[in-house]
């Protein structure tokens, strides 16, 4: 045999070999993060359009915040509901479901012509299947899939989201301000279509179970006492910690549960109440529409990078103390509007805010897993989660009326830096070491 077909066997099989260790959960990895890029990219893309449905429909901020809230609200009831359907089914059908009922709604949106009808279509329809591609769909399939990896997974997965504001809200703006805000819907919807919804149904899978895999992409062992062991580890994953139990209902009888709903409450009351206000607060700081979505694109960029190093970290350090530090951090950034002038405080929440956004998703995230396990963290994210969108519903509206009457932002930005330091302190006293199943399998291996 000649030397160079010997260095192409060679090639073929270090290709075979890289294929076979290449683990199927970094596709399904893939598959939610541009789920996640998609849609919650444009709809972080939402308050770019605020001014203008104010002009064109003479409405006032308050008007349409009603159907921004609305749609956390529908939002957050989305979350249980579709959580369980994760639980009992898997998360491609409500994903693929979710993709389709979008992109169409979304070709819808361009023919509205006032807030009643927004509230509808935006508030409702939406709103609701927004849920099926969201942190807490995507954190109940993606727990299934890792274990060990299980930060670094999910902030890949939240990293999505950030790089969809990055890219889709300057882009939306753009688009938007060269065409018409019509068109801009009509662009999301066909790339929910063409794009999201054929990778979903092309690569999504449910559990590594259904292609003959172990969580992390770990070989099955061979021999009574490996099988054994490894039997042991899937079923504690299942379980969770101290606090896991068959039903979902249980977790509301421990403090965990109601501390990480707390927190996420908060979380929700700075997310929703800056994606959908923020534009509008810098043209009121006499800052230009086009500049605010970029600085609001470019606060997610720095999110993105902030929340896979905070996934990292996760794996390592114990994960309330991180996400303790995100709330603290945020809270910060709140600050920076009141006491710094238009743009000087547009860019101080940039790159300070930037830093914590979507860090809570695989913190909350793997945290419920760790204490309760996954049998049931679809529905148990989902509440969470729910209190994410009440929070988040409450403060659209109090943002928006907040405005209306004072002509400023400044005493709900307040309350919103207030907000932030209670939960960062109610984090910081959950129990880790005692209820997460990660500490409870490493006192385990040490005995």
């Amino acid at each position: 045999m000649s030397l160079l077909n010997v260095n192409r066997l060679t090639r073929r099989a270090r290709v075979g070999v890289r294929r076979r260790n290449h683990f199927y959960g970094w596709n399904v990895v893939g598959a939610m993060f541009f789920g996640m890029f998609l849609v919650m990219g444009t709809r972080n893309g939402f308050g770019v359009f605020v001014d203008n449905w104010e002009r064109e429909w003479g409405v006032t901020t308050g008007q349409i915040s009603v159907a921004a809230a609305i749609g956390w609200i529908i939002n957050g009831f989305s979350q249980p509901i579709l959580g369980m359907i994760v639980d009992k089914y898997g998360g491609k059908v409500v994903v693929v479901v979710s993709m389709v009922v979008l992109g169409i709604a979304y070709l819808l949106l361009a023919f509205i012509d006032s807030v009643l009808m927004l509230a509808v279509l935006f508030g409702g329809v939406i709103s609701f299947f927004a849920g099926g591609v969201s942190p807490g769909t995507s954190g109940a399939v993606i727990t299934r899939w890792f274990q060990r990896e299980r930060g670094k997974a999910m902030s890949v997965v939240a990293a999505g989201g950030s790089l969809g504001g990055l890219v889709m809200v300057p882009f939306l703006t753009q688009l938007m301000l060269a065409t018409s805000w019509q068109t801009a819907w009509v662009v999301s919807g066909i790339l929910v279509l063409a794009l999201g919804l054929p990778a979903s149904i092309l690569v999504l899978r449910n559990q590594p179970d259904d292609m003959g895999l172990l969580p992390d992409g770990e070989a099955r062992a061979k021999g009574a006492q490996a099988s054994a062991d490894q039997r042991s580890r899937s079923q504690a994953m299942m379980r969770g910690g101290p606090l896991g139990a068959e039903g979902w209902t249980e977790a509301f009888k421990s403090w965990p549960m109601w501390q990480l709903s707390i927190g996420y409450f908060v979380c929700g009351i700075t997310t929703a109440s800056i994606s959908t206000h923020f534009v509008r607060w810098a043209i009121s700081e006499d800052v230009s529409q086009a500049n605010a979505a970029w600085a609001f694109g470019i606060l997610m960029g720095i999110n993105a990078g902030g929340v896979v190093l905070i996934g990292l970290l996760s794996d390592i350090f114990q994960r309330h103390f991180l996400l303790a530090a995100v709330y603290l951090v945020r809270g910060v950034a709140f600050t920076t509007l009141v006491i710094f002038p238009g743009e000087m405080a547009m860019w101080a929440f940039t790159i300070i805010g930037g830093a914590s956004w979507l860090a809570t998703v695989p913190l909350t995230t793997g945290l419920t897993a760790d204490v309760y396990g996954v049998r049931n963290v679809g529905t148990l994210g989902g509440l969470i989660n729910f209190s994410h969108q009440m929070g988040g519903g409450a403060a659209v509206l109090i943002f928006g009326l907040t405005f209306d009457h004072y002509g400023t932002y400044d005493p709900a930005f307040i309350g919103g830096a207030v907000c932030l330091l209670i939960a960062g302190f109610v984090i910081l006293t959950i129990k880790e070491t005692k209820y997460s199943v990660r500490y409870a399998q490493a006192a385990a291996s040490a005995s």
